[in-house]
């Protein structure tokens, strides 16, 4: 009886969800090193990867950019100023040291301005 309630239960392994139409067909496009880094670089500035660029040109004949405002770019730049200076301020917690003053104004002031950054994100989405 135990075995065929076992048959019967689905286990969720996570991971991926799988794609409904799979991409499993390769395509090889040659080309000399400098074309091949005008379009890596295309794809940067695409923000894509080259895969996807050549595909859309192939399919669409156009690419469509993914474009932040400038305001969104600003937002993570900080947020990623933060962070560091976060992390290395826990990394020498997590050692064992104590925070000297001049540790203890930088979080300080790193927390007045993540108050700062989130009133900007407020204003901007009111």
């Amino acid at each position: 009886m135990e075995k065929e309630t076992q048959k019967l239960r689905v286990v969720n392994k996570g991971g991926r969800p799988k794609a409904q139409i799979k991409r499993d067909c390769q395509l090889t496009v040659m080309c000399n090193i400098i074309e091949k880094k005008m379009i890596q670089s295309n794809a940067k500035r695409a923000r894509t990867n080259v895969s996807i660029y050549l595909r859309q040109i192939g399919l669409n004949g156009r690419i469509t950019a993914k474009t932040l405002p400038r305001e969104v770019l600003k937002f993570t730049g900080t947020l990623n100023h933060m962070a560091a200076n976060l992390n290395q301020i826990a990394r020498k917690r997590n050692k064992g040291e104590d925070l000297n003053t001049l540790d203890r104004a930088l979080l300080n002031q790193e927390v007045r301005s993540l108050q700062s950054v989130v009133k900007e994100v407020k204003n901007y989405l009111a």
